[in-house]
């Protein structure tokens, strides 16, 4: 295709819609040597995996494959799972009753696809103009550069790649510095390589995942005293937890949804989300804390399942 120019470009990161009929991206194989583990992934614990529920799946699991060029790993008559080189990342699945959330109702604000690095951030970005898709914002956050969209039932998504750990500002008190100022997309299209995008780079992870809850110190309680994980940063709304100093792994916010209850069943959007412990202490902990809370969790082949206040689906596994 023609290289697009600044003005095209912008233009068409502000207003495009998806291609009608794009065609499927293809799978990287899985015989490609797989990059060392992103910095987000070798901390105590990490997310591991998303599940949506959704009322369209056939449109939905094609946005995903086409857009963000992840492949179908296994598939039934109610769901598939989606993934990159072979790794699990995402299950979409649907029923019968499922009507879609209200937009200030709790659950997910946006999953973070984690790209290897910078250069996969920009083929990825490549593609997206390419192929029109429709970005909803772009931001540098000072450790991170994001990307922002949502899928076709207005599930939010970021795809973003970190900038070097050794890089972040940390305050005296072990937060990190985050801001959101202009990110210049032309700049990272410019920079990425023309080669043809082969799909979800091999090393794509979900880096992080941000809800939308009802109240924020009942969120600080759950995650920072239940569940053990650190509070990195705090801003008017909005919390942002991770484990190992990594900038988030789970962000909180009540932005559209202040005041928000427990999901009901039936509803559109996230079922339930994977904390995967690498430290087997911390899980230990964790599981601790959910007895002296009496907060539910049930154990089945090494995976405790519970709900989070929001009746959020969370399961912790090592």
């Amino acid at each position: 295709m023609t290289q697009l120019d600044r003005r095209g470009f912008l233009s068409l990161a502000a207003v495009g819609a998806v291609a009608a009929g794009a065609s499927p991206a293809l799978s990287r194989t899985e015989t490609e040597t797989m990059p060392k583990p992103s910095y987000a992934l070798t901390r105590p614990a990490y997310v591991g995996h998303s599940h949506l529920v959704v009322v369209d799946l056939p449109t939905v699991s094609a946005y995903y494959r086409t857009m963000l060029g992840m492949s179908v790993l296994d598939k039934s008559m109610s769901g598939e799972v989606l993934g990159a080189a072979g790794v699990p990342l995402l299950t979409l699945t649907t029923r019968g009753d499922v009507r879609a959330a209200p937009r200030n109702a709790a659950g997910l604000f946006h999953t973070a696809f984690l790209m290897p690095d910078r250069t996969e951030l920009a083929r990825w970005l490549r593609h997206a103009a390419h192929n029109n898709v429709t970005l909803d914002g772009a931001s540098d956050h000072l450790v991170s550069e994001a990307i922002y969209l949502s899928d076709p039932e207005g599930n939010g998504i970021e795809i973003y790649a970190d900038r070097p750990h050794e890089a972040w500002n940390f305050r005296p008190d072990g937060t990190v510095e985050m801001d959101t100022r202009r990110l210049d997309l032309q700049a990272l299209y410019d920079s990425a390589p023309t080669d043809a995008w082969e799909g979800m780079a091999p090393g794509s992870a979900i880096g992080h995942i941000h809800l939308q809850v009802g109240d924020i110190p009942q969120a600080n309680t759950f995650y920072r005293d239940v569940l053990g994980l650190k509070m990195m940063a705090n801003y008017p709304g909005a919390s942002f937890f991770a484990t190992g100093d990594y900038h988030h792994h789970v962000a909180a916010n009540i932005w559209n949804s202040r005041g928000a209850q427990a999901r009901s069943d039936g509803m559109s959007g996230l079922s339930d989300y994977t904390l995967h412990f690498n430290d087997a202490a911390a899980l230990k902990a964790a599981l601790a804390n959910l007895d002296a809370h009496a907060i539910k969790a049930t154990a089945e082949n090494g995976v405790w399942s519970l709900k989070d206040p929001w009746g959020i689906g969370l399961r912790l596994t090592a």
